[in-house]
Parts: structure tokens; C-alpha cells; sequence
């Protein structure tokens, strides 16, 4: 039998009536469901079709298909179910079985334990999940547990003690930050290298989004709810790579971006005008613009292959992570457990050939993938998993060169800016100075769109950050976790 030949193979088929009107209907070899009502129509069941469910005599296919403007695409999803009647009791059995058996062979999640984040963007991450959200996941019949998240690291707390036994994937509706959260939960654990090959999915329902635009944007999709669920509905997987920041004994881990100097200090400090929505973050990068900061500091960083020009050579600026002796037994223990948990990327960084860039910096970028937000595109050659990340440094750079090249962030053309150097990196030590123009003031360092470190004199410098402003090393490992993707 010839490829093609199996391909247009038909499964099942039958004579069937959809809207009153009787026609042949065939779930072929390849997925796709066709028959004649009204003129030839055709579905895929892996692309389109949620689920199915039966109801009498009836067989009603839950599907979510593609809005098209004419002959185009518009990338927009919409629910239009298809219901029909086989010609006996016989014939309807053997459609629920056929479709049964072809749906599960696409290997998709059949239970899914989902986060909602009511905090998020718009505050409106509830009313995402109720209204576009769950109907789509029941369509699909998959087993749902739906945990709120009350405060900041709830998502962590969770994850860190999570059964994932019982799940075959943690679900995020929410802006990047519980994505993040459940990463380090997972990375955490006792069983953390069992624990971070759960495959994890995000909704976009927050204010930047840019772990969802990123995946969904990499096959033409938009950032959209009905098209993050169906990619996670679908089950397709992709592996991401995970950044470990240390500093001393404390140790986190990053799936998006660090920054530092000015697009740090728009992200956090225009929290103070939250009360203006996202409008906040235009304002606020005007407010700098028109007072631009220079940071003191130096960068230390491992090239990739092809980008080992930048920069200066130098010997290895980190510091190792002294385990020490502990007289505290309890202190003891708890390092010996912490010990057991996920270290990071066994890298000889010593070794390695380093190169050093020293500032003053405008801003100090690093990206994990593609976009930042829904309208920034930080690092456009970024890679899910090549095992780098983007960096990208702006210095001695005018105000009017420097709106300029801000302005074209949203299709990632500031790296072309002669004002910018933009390069991969597989290791990279951060020490953050003083601004240039008062000493007495510092900086903000940012990761994952949360402070990670405040100098003196920032905005809320009194609360204490998850590390001090101070040398900060950054290593990663490639595909260490694990995505659904449209893909």
C-alpha cells in the first residue's frame, strides 16, 4: 500500500446525519475527519478537535478552529462544534471507539494540576480560567486541580511538596512570576530530577507574558488564552533552558531574564504607578529618559562559539561556594538536605575562557528566550534550549539614540543599534557599582520581572531582596525543564 494510499485510509465510516441532512463521514489514517454536508469540510482531529462526547443518539465533536478573513488566516480560535447521528447503535459505538482510541495515541495530558494567579495583571486571572479556560480543558476531558494562589511563593510552597505522581503536568494562568515560582518549587525538592521533567504550560493572564508570547509567537500564533490551552491540550513538548543564580550560599533559578540599570529600574520602580495600568511603563521609561542613569560595574561572561571578539580577556572573577563546617547541627542539616537538592549545571566555570566588559552601563540585559513581554521583544535570536542566554548591553548612548532604539523593542530592532552589543553567553558574573552621578545612590537588579537585589538609595531600598547588591554569578543548563508548546 502506497503512504499516501494510508493515509486517505479510512478508519471508520458511515453514512451519518449532521443538520438534518444525510452524508458520508470518514475519520481517515491521518486524523482528519471529512464528510459532505453543505460542501466538502474536512477537521483534524489532532489540530482541532478538543474532544467528544455522546448524548443519545447523538455524537457531538468539541472543536476549536481557526477564524480565517477570506483566504487568510487570522490566528484567532473559536469554538463550532460538530454534532451527528450514525445510522445505528452499532455505528455509534464504533465511533466512540475509534475516536476514543485516535485521541488517545496523540499521547495528550489526561490530568493537569492548574494555578491561578487572582493577583495578575488586570487582577482578572480568575475570570480567565472560569470563563475561557476551564470550559476548553473540560472539552477535552481532562481531570483538572485548581489550587489560587494566596501570596507571593504560594506556587513555590506548593510545588516543593506537590504529589506529581498524581499529574502528568502543572498548568500556570498567570503572568510569568508563578511559572517561575513553580520552576524553583520543583528545583528544590529532595527528587528535583524527577520533579523538574513534569511538563509545565502557561495561559497568558498577567501583565508581561513573555514566556507565552514567546512560545506562541514562534509558530505565528498570537498571544491569546484559546491558543495557550489548545498547546497545552494538544501535548506537544519542548525543553527549556534553566539559569542558576548564586551568590554566596543563596541560590535561585531563572527561566526569563536578569536586568539591571535602566529597563531594571523602569520594571520595578513604575510599580509605584501601578495605579495607571500598563500605561505605567511608557511613562515611567519617559520619566527616565529624560533623567538617564549611568551605572559603575563590570561584566564577566563565557562567549559562545562565534562571539569570542567581545569583550577583554580575563581570569575567573567568581568566588567558589564555601560548604563549610557547621557547629549548629540543625544548621548542619539543613545545608546537608539543601545539598540535595538541584545545584546547578556541573560546569568547570575556572576554566572556562572569560572575557570582561567594563562600564559605565546604561542598562545590562540577559534573556532566556525571545520576548520579555507581549510587546518586547528583547532577544530575537534567543533559543528555548541552545544553552546560552542573550545578552544585551546598552552604553554611551545618547537620550535621542537611546528613544530611538527603545522605540523598536517591539520587533527586536534595537539590537541592531550600533549604540548596543548583543551576544550569547554560557556563564556571566555580574558585579554592580554605584550610579556615576551619585555614588551614594545604587541600583536595581531585576529577575523574572521580581527584585532580586536593591542597592542603597532605590526605590523601597528598606525591604530586603533575595540577595544583596552585590557579585552575582549565572550559569545554565540546557533543557533542564520542560514545555508545552504549539509546536
Amino acid at each position: 500500500m502506497e503512504v499516501s494510499d494510508y493515509h486517505h485510509r479510512p478508519l471508520i465510516s458511515d453514512r451519518v446525519t449532521v443538520n438534518g441532512t444525510v452524508t458520508p463521514l470518514a475519520l481517515l489514517a491521518d486524523g482528519r475527519l471529512w464528510w459532505s454536508e453543505g460542501g466538502q469540510r474536512c477537521l483534524s482531529v489532532e489540530k482541532e478537535v478538543l474532544g467528544f462526547v455522546a448524548e443519545g443518539p447523538y455524537i457531538i465533536i468539541k472543536t476549536l478552529i481557526e477564524n480565517r478573513d477570506g483566504c487568510c488566516s487570522t490566528g484567532k480560535l473559536f469554538r463550532n462544534d460538530v454534532v451527528f447521528q450514525p445510522s445505528s447503535q452499532e455505528s455509534h459505538a464504533s465511533w466512540c471507539h475509534k475516536l476514543s482510541e485516535f485521541i488517545d495515541s496523540l499521547g495528550r495530558p489526561k490530568r493537569l494540576f492548574v494555578f491561578v494567579n487572582p493577583f495578575g495583571g488586570n487582577k482578572c486571572g480568575k475570570k480567565i480560567f472560569v470563563d475561557q479556560v476551564k470550559p476548553l480543558l473540560e472539552a477535552a476531558q481532562i481531570q483538572i486541580t485548581v489550587q489560587e494562589t494566596k501570596h507571593q511563593l504560594h506556587a513555590k510552597e506548593i510545588a516543593r511538596s506537590l504529589d506529581i505522581t498524581k499529574y502528568e503536568g502543572i498548568v500556570c494562568v498567570s503572568g510569568d512570576g508563578i511559572l517561575v515560582e513553580v520552576v524553583n518549587g520543583l528545583l528544590e525538592r529532595v527528587d528535583w530530577d524527577t520533579a523538574i521533567k513534569m511538563t509545565l504550560g502557561v495561559v497568558p493572564a498577567g501583565t508581561g507574558n513573555g514566556m507565552a508570547k514567546s512560545l506562541l509567537d514562534a509558530v505565528g500564533d498570537p498571544c491569546a488564552v484559546a491558543n495557550a490551552v489548545l498547546a497545552i491540550i494538544r501535548g506537544h513538548k519542548r525543553s527549556l533552558d534553566v539559569a542558576t543564580i548564586t551568590q554566596g550560599k543563596t541560590t535561585i533559578f531563572s527561566i526569563l531574564m536578569l536586568a539591571w540599570g535602566l529597563v531594571a529600574d523602569i520594571d520595578i520602580e513604575s510599580e509605584k504607578y501601578r495605579w495607571m495600568g500598563s500605561a505605567r511603563l511608557d511613562f515611567y521609561a519617559l520619566c527616565r529618559f529624560i533623567n538617564l542613569r549611568q551605572y559603575i560595574g563590570c561584566v564577566s561572561f563565557v562567549p559562545a562559539p562565534g562571539f569570542e571578539a567581545y569583550g577583554e580577556p580575563t581570569s575567573y572573577r567568581g568566588k567558589s561556594i564555601s560548604k563549610g563546617n557547621y557547629s549548629d547541627p540543625s544548621e548542619a542539616e539543613s545545608v546537608k538536605l539543601q545539598n540535595l537538592c538541584y545545584q546547578g549545571p556541573e560546569i568547570n566555570v575556572e576554566n572556562l575562557n572569560w572575557r570582561v566588559i567594563n562600564g559605565p552601563f546604561i542598562s545590562v540585559w540577559l534573556h532566556n528566550v525571545p520576548w520579555g513581554a507581549e510587546d518586547t521583544m528583547a532577544a530575537p535570536d534567543a533559543k528555548f534550549s541552545d544553552g546560552y542566554l542573550d545578552l544585551i548591553i546598552m552604553k554611551n548612548c545618547s537620550k535621542l539614540a537611546l528613544l530611538s532604539l527603545m522605540s523598536q523593542l517591539d520587533k527586536g530592532g534595537h539590537v541592531k543599534s550600533p549604540h548596543v552589543t548583543y551576544l550569547k553567553v554560557k556563564a556571566f558574573i555580574l558585579e554592580p557599582g554605584p550610579r556615576t552621578q551619585d555614588q551614594e545612590k545604587e541600583g536595581i537588579i531585576d529577575s523574572d520581572g521580581e527584585v532580586l537585589a536593591r542597592g542603597k538609595g532605590t526605590y523601597n531600598c528598606e525591604q530586603k531582596g533575595l540577595m544583596a547588591y552585590d557579585k552575582l554569578q549565572i550559569t545554565v543548563d540546557q533543557g533542564l525543564a520542560t514545555l508545552f508548546t504549539p509546536l
